[in-house]
C-alpha cells in the first residue's frame, strides 16, 4: 500500500520537471498524509500525470488523496471542483493546490467506459449544463491559448504531414474564435470523455477537469477521438452519431460546435509533430 506505481516512475522518462516531481513525490506523499491526518486504506493507482492513493481521514471517511504533476493544464482543478461544489464533478474535501494535492470523494470505479458510446454521450450532454458556470478571473483563457496554438499551427511547413487544407481551415477558425467574446467566460471540463465521468451512488459525475474560462462548444471534441477502435469499418456514421448525440443532449449550436472539433483536432495534430511518441 506504501509504494509509487512503476507506472508512476516512469513518468521521470517524460523530462527533467517530471523527473524532479517523481523524485519529490514519495516526500511529499508523505508530508500530505501526516498533515491531512489520513490512513492508506488500498494499493495507489495513477492517472496520466498523477498518483492517487485510496485513504481514510481520521473521522474514518473513505477518499481518494490526488497528487498531481504541475502542469498549466491542472493548474486550477482545485478552483473548477470548489466551484462546482460536488454537483455533476467529484466533490472536493480538501485542497493544496501549491503542492497540486486534492483529497477528493471515494466515488465507485466505474466509468462510462462500461456503457455503450452513446448512452456515454447522452450522459455527458447532461453533464455540461451543470458544469458550464460563469468562470471568474482566475482561469486561463481559451482564447489565449487558442491563439498561442493558431500561432504555431500556422507556422508549419507546407511540408508537415498534414492536409494543408486542414491546416488552414483550423488557422482561419482559431483566429476567428480568438477574436470572438463568446469564446470565453464560460467555465468549462476542456478533457470530459469516457474515463473521466465515473460513478456516484447511481449518478454520473466528472472527475479531472482542465478547467479554461471558455467556450462549451470547445466540449465535444473529446467524446469523439476517445474509443476509435469500437468504431472500426463505420468511422464516419459513428463519429457523427457521436457529435449529433452530444450537440442535442446539450443544446449546442452544431456550427459552432463542428468548427471547435476541426480546430482541436488539428491542435492534436500539431501537438503529435511537436512531441511524437518515443521522442524522449
Amino acid at each position: 500500500m506504501n509504494h509509487i506505481p512503476a507506472e508512476v516512475l516512469q513518468m521521470a522518462q517524460r523530462g527533467p520537471a517530471w523527473a524532479e516531481w517523481v523524485k519529490a513525490l514519495a516526500g511529499v506523499r508523505r508530508d500530505v498524509l501526516a498533515q491531512w491526518q489520513l490512513t492508506p486504506d488500498g494499493d495507489p493507482t495513477d492517472g496520466f500525470c498523477s498518483l492517487v492513493i485510496p485513504v481514510r481521514t481520521a473521522e474514518g471517511q473513505e477518499a481518494m488523496l490526488k497528487l498531481a504533476f504541475p502542469d498549466e493544464e491542472s493548474e486550477h482543478e482545485a478552483l473548477a471542483l470548489a466551484q462546482w461544489e460536488g454537483a455533476a464533478a467529484v466533490r472536493l474535501l480538501t485542497a493544496d493546490p501549491h503542492r497540486r494535492a486534492l483529497l477528493l470523494e471515494r466515488l465507485e470505479p466505474r466509468d462510462l467506459g462500461e456503457l455503450w458510446d452513446i448512452e456515454a454521450c447522452q450522459i455527458v450532454g447532461g453533464l455540461y449544463g451543470s458544469l458550464h458556470r460563469p468562470a471568474s478571473p482566475q482561469y486561463r483563457r481559451l482564447t489565449a491559448c487558442v491563439d498561442r496554438w493558431t500561432a504555431e499551427l500556422a507556422a508549419l511547413p507546407r511540408s508537415a504531414p498534414l492536409p494543408r487544407r486542414l491546416v488552414e481551415q483550423a488557422v482561419s477558425l482559431g483566429r476567428s474564435f480568438v477574436a470572438d467574446a463568446e469564446s470565453d467566460g464560460t467555465l468549462i471540463h476542456s478533457d470530459l470523455h469516457y474515463a473521466n465521468v465515473m460513478a456516484r451512488a447511481g449518478n454520473w459525475v466528472a472527475i479531472d477537469p482542465k478547467p479554461l474560462s471558455g467556450d462549451p462548444h470547445y466540449e465535444i471534441a473529446p467524446m469523439l477521438w476517445n474509443r476509435l477502435h469500437e468504431l472500426s469499418g463505420r468511422m464516419r456514421d459513428g463519429i457523427s452519431q457521436r457529435f449529433f448525440t452530444l450537440v442535442d443532449a446539450a443544446a449546442l449550436d452544431e456550427e459552432r460546435a463542428r468548427d471547435w472539433v476541426v480546430v482541436r483536432m488539428l491542435h492534436n495534430a500539431l501537438w503529435r509533430l511537436q512531441d511524437p511518441p518515443g521522442a524522449r
